[in-house]
């Protein structure tokens, strides 16, 4: 066995086909050929997952990255119900709509397993307005326990796929330490818990490496895609060996780590971590939403003002009524470009202005 191949076997999926009974290296094509970025690049991301016993399957997308971590999942427990949180979006494919919590953004109203939504993300709803987060977070794992004990059986239950920092949803975000908490109950029944970094990955929440990091856990999957290309395609997940071992079958991504995608991966990582970028949007962005807040003191449009690191969003609001404005907020994206810059819309009511900065 070759030293890239023993390599790959150590990192990469076994279920993941290559083609020869001594495979051969080539340098552009599919990945049923041994890839060294792909081998070299999933070995980085093993080391800064903190996941022990960890390998990665690559996609080329987010999408495909949460389809193929809650299929190990479900595969693992054998089970046919997700958790998930309410105001998330995980992707537009099938499974990932399904676990969408968002429901402007469910594409179709079919399901191929049951999803529950949990509390976490809703603290503008009048019972939770008022409560500290340690009082919140209770509220939610109480509510947890309650959904396990007469709503769902847990041996039913897959996984829990959490956004550390809700993307569609508008970055609202659960108080930290509440997925420490739910991982508390959900080990008590074995059930696992994947962590949709897609967004929050690669140091952009300035404070962590990893957005779940800021809950104190290490999860068992945790899904990546965007920043990690800079520009290129590319997906995956990173897991403990045994759940991504352990889907049935054989299976390939035909381009799913091919070497332009990883040769990008590789670029950007070095980069991000020798310049210290996490740093960078620790600093930046502490500094951008500061001075957001202090702005937003003087303008009876503004509700709030919300981020981490090189993520944030302004929800804009009816001065008179003070309910989401909709109008406002597009009229706020228009204003923007015309003086030359481009910022998200989005949030559950479409009145929210969310913004995430190149991290240099």
């Amino acid at each position: 066995m070759s030293e890239l191949l023993a390599r790959h076997r150590a990192v990469i999926p076994n279920w993941v086909g290559i083609y020869y009974d001594e495979p051969i290296e080539v340098v552009h094509t599919s990945t049923l050929y041994l890839i060294r970025n792909q081998v070299e690049l999933a070995e980085k991301i093993i080391k800064l997952s903190g996941i022990p016993n960890a390998k990665v399957f690559f996609t080329n997308s987010g999408t495909e990255a949460n389809e193929t971590a809650l299929l190990a999942c479900l595969t693992a427990r054998q089970a046919n119900q997700v958790l998930a949180m309410r105001g998330s979006y995980h992707g537009r494919s099938f499974g990932a709509v399904s676990v969408t919590g968002v429901a402007s953004w469910k594409m179709s109203s079919h399901d191929p397993f049951g999803t529950h939504y949990l509390h976490g993300t809703d603290r503008q709803l009048p019972q939770y307005r008022n409560l500290s987060d340690a009082d919140y977070i209770k509220a939610c794992v109480d509510d947890l326990r309650a959904l396990l004990t007469a709503g769902v059986h847990p041996a039913d239950v897959g996984c829990l796929l959490a956004e550390p920092v809700q993307g569609v949803g508008g970055f609202t975000m659960a108080p930290d330490g509440l997925f420490g908490a739910y991982k508390e109950v959900l080990d008590e029944h074995g059930i696992l818990l994947i962590s949709d970094e897609v967004q929050t990955g690669w140091g952009r929440t300035g404070a962590h490496f990893w957005g779940i990091s800021a809950h104190g856990i290490t999860p068992d999957a945790m899904t990546f895609a965007k920043g990690l290309g800079n520009g290129f395609a590319i997906g995956g997940v990173v897991a403990r060996g045994e759940l991504l071992d352990g889907i049935r079958g054989n299976g390939i991504s035909t381009f799913g780590g091919n070497p332009l995608a990883t040769a990008a991966g590789n670029a950007t990582l070095d980069y991000l971590l020798s310049h210290d970028l996490q740093r960078n949007a620790a600093v930046t962005g502490g500094l951008i939403i500061e001075g957001l807040k202090e702005a937003a003191t003087r303008l009876n449009i503004v509700g709030e003002v919300r981020g981490k690191g090189l993520m944030f969003a302004i929800d804009l609001v009816d001065p008179a009524t003070k309910k989401p404005s909709p109008p406002l907020a597009a009229q706020a994206l228009e204003a923007t470009k015309e003086r030359g810059l481009l910022v998200g819309k989005g949030g559950l009511y479409g009145s929210t202005l969310r913004m995430a900065p190149p991290l240099t």
